[in-house]
């Protein structure tokens, strides 16, 4: 990591020098030759700066999944217990804050509670309807052995 910060920090010098060669004028014999590489010399520095841009995307990408991870997983206060598709832009929500369920209705720009639920809703166990589907997809696929 500190590599990788170290080599960041030096390509701005790394620019300039490359800058300050070329623009100093190249001998009579030497133009002609030079004149075939400018364009390659342009394609070399348009690659460089497109690696570093995506390396930055990628490094930001890295950071921002490390640092996502550090938050608290399951002391979380506010879990989604479910929700369901109105429309395009309109959902029904189940959240629950603590020991309290609140419906919330979602649409473009605005969401609205509806009601506070006195009562939770326990919602059944969705791993015991995972082995029905898996048997239910093997047998549509044809690969079931019974």
């Amino acid at each position: 990591m500190r590599r990788l910060l170290l080599a960041l920090a030096c390509l701005p010098s790394l620019g300039a020098v490359a800058a300050e060669i070329a623009a100093t004028p190249p001998a009579p014999a030497a133009a002609a030759a030079q004149a075939g590489s400018g364009m390659a010399a342009q394609l070399g520095q348009l690659a460089i700066g497109l690696l570093l841009v995506v390396g930055l995307i990628v490094l930001l990408a890295w950071l921002l999944r490390r640092v996502q991870q550090l938050g608290p997983r399951d002391g979380q206060v506010i879990k989604l217990v479910s929700s369901q598709a109105l429309g395009p832009r309109d959902r029904l929500v189940l959240v629950q804050v603590g020991n309290e369920q609140i419906l919330l209705g979602i649409s473009a720009g605005r969401i609205t509670p509806l009601h506070v639920l006195k009562e939770p809703v326990h919602l059944p166990d969705a791993q015991a309807a995972t082995p029905e589907f898996a048997q239910r997809l093997m047998e549509l696929l044809g690969k079931d052995k019974h």
